[in-house]
């Protein structure tokens, strides 16, 4: 699951070349003329379409069904705005988030994971920042009274890991994975992958994120180019 990506020849490049190998590619572009970004989900799995009731900033969130010998696997990634402190975009991050908090199913029932850049902190994180306010920590929080578990907590829970670093050095725990309540017995690693950031060449300013879940899908498609394969966001065996 790729963030950030735009309306642009290089996003479009990756979905075409990725889709030419064989590959399944979920990529809701950004509008036309603008420098909106959003989400891409490239899988080696066969995967549905799976459809948010998302009115505000669609593009924002892909989401796909994978099909397991135990039943259906939803997956949704996001790509939350960020902002600062002026009023438009702050009810801009907020409405998304309601609008978001509204869509996603319950994590209650099913096997459901959800991954991405929430540009959100938990509200325990250390250090502790007041820039963040506290409908922010609600949608983490939210996300816990509707069903899912922080998957990196889960298995880590006084851990101390960044996925972006700002200039002064401060650490930030932006990028996350929740899983549904049923999902978390087939939970079996969360870890985040600094190289990316933190290369010479800095391929991205975020650290990648992983999961392992023990779930075996039904269906592989026939990946034709392996070199294309990257760090997974999830990985089902």
């Amino acid at each position: 699951m790729l963030t950030e990506t735009a309306r642009s020849a290089g996003c479009e490049f990756l979905a075409e070349r990725f889709e030419r190998a064989g590959y399944s590619v979920i990529f809701p572009r950004p509008p036309h003329g603008t420098r909106e970004r959003g989400v891409m989900i490239v899988s080696r799995l066969a995967t549905d379409p799976l459809r948010l009731p998302m009115g505000y900033l669609p593009h924002r969130v892909a989401a796909v069904t994978v099909h397991t010998s135990t039943g259906p696997l939803e997956v949704v990634g996001l790509y939350v705005p960020s902002r600062d402190a002026t009023e438009v975009k702050v009810t801009r991050k907020r409405t998304f988030l309601e609008d978001l908090a509204a869509a996603l199913p319950t994590g209650k029932t099913g096997y459901r994971l959800v991954l991405g850049d929430f540009n959100i902190l938990e509200p325990t994180h250390v250090p502790r920042y007041r820039v963040f306010q506290a409908w922010e920590y609600g949608f983490y929080t939210g996300l816990a009274a509707a069903g899912y578990r922080d998957a990196f907590r889960v298995l880590a829970p006084d851990a101390l890991e960044y996925s972006w670093v700002g200039r002064t050095g401060d650490g930030y725990r932006y990028d996350h994975a929740h899983a549904s309540g049923p999902l978390l017995d087939r939970l079996r690693g969360c870890s985040y992958v600094h190289e990316p950031r933190t290369m010479t060449d800095r391929l991205t300013d975020h650290s990648a994120l992983t999961v392992q879940l023990a779930v075996t899908a039904i269906a592989h498609l026939p990946v034709t180019d392996p070199t294309l394969a990257a760090t997974p966001a999830a990985t089902l065996f």
